[in-house]
């Protein structure tokens, strides 16, 4: 169970980085379906809260991962 939860945790920066990435990439691709979805200023509301959502989270997780490793090390 241990090594299986280390593959879902996020320790070094670089893994943030790598995670938060993957989740930009995501929340674009469903940006831009919201354009075509919704064209006008409802589409571009909706994408400009996904890629704001991305902002948020990544910094989140960037100070998650150094007050990690304060505490640890």
């Amino acid at each position: 169970m241990t090594r299986l939860k280390r593959l879902f945790t996020i320790k070094t920066k670089f893994e943030a980085f790598l995670a938060i990435y993957a989740i930009a990439m995501g929340a674009t691709t469903r940006g831009l379906h919201y354009l075509d979805q919704y064209p006008g200023i409802g589409g571009e509301l909706l994408f400009l809260a996904c890629c704001s959502a991305v902002m948020v989270v990544g910094g989140l997780m960037i100070d998650g991962v150094t007050l990690k490793q304060t505490y640890e090390g």
